[in-house]
């Protein structure tokens, strides 16, 4: 009897310690996906406030809620879901040059005009400043990793080669948090204040951005 309660005891030690590792883990998955970056030593060296609901760069791409084109149905295993979505609620930014001019990011990407309210997926933008929200269900994207930049393209229903930015043509240099990205655009990582930069044809020093309170 006195060797069942020690295996007992055993196996309940086991489970304790094995949700103390899981609950560690998730933790540490908590922390890695809201840790913000330092700028590279490319980017501009005056940080530039961004201000909720004013919008940066010039207009160039049609209202993206009126010409949605998945009507709310899921894109890259991402969903439309009626409300915000909270386990991993993160911002990165985007911004887009076109020739050392700056484009906007439109407002209203990865909102569908569904009936009766409409719905968001988890990639999502709700103003011009190029603040991409990442509010998901789960920290890891579908299939497992981090959200990229291709998967928000592909919300967003436009193309994102190292040719082709959103339609707009010409050699793509990118760059995150000020230093070079060399691979595929599409998988740049969404990351908690991540600094995205874009550029097509002639390169600008990248900017600086300084998210919004709260943000």
């Amino acid at each position: 009897m006195m060797l069942l309660y020690a295996i007992f005891g055993v196996v309940i030690v086991v489970i304790i310690a094995a949700f103390a590792v899981v609950n560690l883990q998730q933790q540490h998955q908590v922390a890695a996906a809201n840790a913000t970056p330092t700028p590279g030593p490319n980017a501009s060296m005056a940080p530039i406030q961004l201000i909720t609901g004013i919008a940066v760069g010039a207009p160039a791409f049609s209202n993206p809620i009126k010409a949605n084109p998945h009507l709310g149905l899921p894109v890259d295993g991402i969903t439309c879901l009626s409300s915000e979505q909270t386990v991993l609620h993160v911002h990165t930014h985007l911004a887009l040059f076109v020739s050392g001019r700056q484009l906007q990011i439109p407002a209203g990407i990865g909102i569908a005009p569904v009936p009766p309210q409409g719905c968001l997926y988890w990639l999502h933008t709700h103003d011009a400043t190029g603040i991409i929200h990442i509010e998901s269900p789960q920290l890891d994207a579908p299939g497992g990793g981090p959200f990229t930049l291709g998967m928000f393209f592909d919300v967003w229903g436009q193309p994102l080669t190292s040719e082709d930015v959103a339609g707009k043509r010409g050699h793509v240099t990118a760059f995150v948090n000020g230093m070079e990205w060399h691979d595929d655009p599409r998988a740049i990582p969404l990351g908690a204040h991540q600094e995205i930069t874009l550029e097509i044809g002639r390169v600008v020093p990248p900017p600086n951005y300084v998210f919004p309170p709260g943000v």
